[in-house]
Order: structure tokens, then C-alpha cells, then sequence
């Protein structure tokens, strides 16, 4: 049972590689952003499958909570000076 999850988080790493060359080679800025809040989200998830493969879903759980609410905040963040900064030129 522990393979498939081995298996189901190798695919997560993968799936968490891809928005890396947006987040690089990102043509604008906002296409930046939103490699990086993929990149969260992929995260989150992949804690999550990593709680349920050492059965402590319990504490996986609240740290992917927290690790979302953190990407939320920044992508807000981030949305926020990019529209001020638009708005003065």
C-alpha cells in the first residue's frame, strides 16, 4: 500500500515541477504568480497524500491548512502591489 503512495507523491513532485518553468520563464510578471500559487496548491496537496501515506492525517492536515492560507495571503499580496503599481505609472 505504501507504493501507491510513493507512486501518487513522485507524480505530485512532477505535477510541482511543471509550473516551475512558468514561474521562470514566465513572459509577465502575473504569469509569475500564478506558477507560484500552482506551485502551492500542488504542495498542499502533496502534504496531504504524504499525511495519509504515514497515516498522521491529523497533523499533515494542519499544516497544509496553513501552508494554503500562506499562499493565499502572498498571491493577495503580490495581486495588490502589482495593481498599485500599474495604477502610478
Amino acid at each position: 500500500m505504501s507504493g501507491i503512495f510513493l507512486g501518487i507523491a513522485i507524480y505530485m513532485i512532477i505535477l510541482i515541477a511543471l509550473p516551475l518553468y512558468r514561474l521562470i520563464k514566465g513572459p509577465t510578471v502575473f504569469d509569475r504568480v500564478i506558477g507560484a500559487g500552482l506551485i502551492g496548491i500542488n504542495s498542499v496537496l502533496l502534504l496531504a497524500v504524504i499525511g495519509f501515506g504515514f497515516e498522521r492525517l491529523d497533523m499533515f492536515i494542519d499544516l497544509a491548512i496553513v501552508y494554503a492560507l500562506l499562499n493565499f495571503i502572498g498571491t493577495v499580496a503580490a495581486a495588490k502591489y502589482l495593481e498599485r503599481g500599474k495604477n502610478n505609472k
